[in-house]
């Protein structure tokens, strides 16, 4: 079989995630001035990876992050099924004292195996697997060796449990930043192993605002 090679990242930061503001499928919120800087020294760290194909999601601060890439000609593609989580009526809220109590007994009610528990009016983790799964495999299925994909927090740590063979419960052993870049290798069995963990050496003489 023609194996994989995945460089995943999560996108830049914007304005909700400088304020601590939850933002969620339901916010299409674009990079802010540093979000533009950590996706231009991405970009000039990997810009020499023969890409066969960039993939984003339906949130336009994805595509922006990789917008450089796009800019070299590369095949590309939006998968909205990779979209963030929703966070339901949080989504825009910040991130009080009061918020963050119901935010970490909803973590523990994911870490229990409630993998079914929604907040109100969003998405479970159950519910999230079910669409990451359709847009991997559709990811998958396409020519070539070696993907870009530029996607959300959460939803990277649910499609990484996926190709890890790690039960959701514990997703939060996967940490992320933004432009934080895993490296995914397919091995001819199918499986994934990882080469690189949320590797931020791209970004470290970045002076940010």
């Amino acid at each position: 079989m023609l194996t994989k090679k995945i460089y995943l990242v999560r996108h830049g930061q914007t304005d909700y995630n400088l304020r601590g503001v939850v933002q969620g499928s339901g916010i299409d919120a674009p990079l802010n001035r540093n979000g533009q800087l950590q996706a231009k020294a991405f970009f000039d760290s990997y810009k020499n990876i023969s890409f066969d194909k960039v993939f984003y999601t339906g949130l336009q601060r994805t595509k922006q992050s990789v917008q450089s890439f796009l800019d070299l000609g590369l095949p590309h593609e939006g998968v909205p099924e990779l979209n963030e989580i929703s966070w339901g009526r949080y989504e825009g809220v910040p991130m009080t004292p009061e918020e963050n109590i119901y935010y970490e007994h909803m973590l523990k009610r994911w870490s229990s195996g409630d993998l079914d528990y929604a907040i109100e009016g969003g998405e479970s983790p159950t519910m999230v697997a079910r669409r990451l799964k359709k847009g991997i495999d559709h990811i998958l299925s396409q020519p070539g060796e070696t993907f870009l994909i530029c996607m959300h927090g959460r939803a990277m740590r649910i499609l990484l449990s996926q190709l890890l063979g790690y039960d959701l419960r514990f997703m939060d052993v996967f940490k992320h930043q933004n432009l934080g870049l895993y490296v995914l290798k397919q091995n001819s069995l199918g499986l994934f192993s990882v080469e690189k963990n949320n590797c931020g050496e791209h970004l470290k003489d970045l002076v940010l605002f």
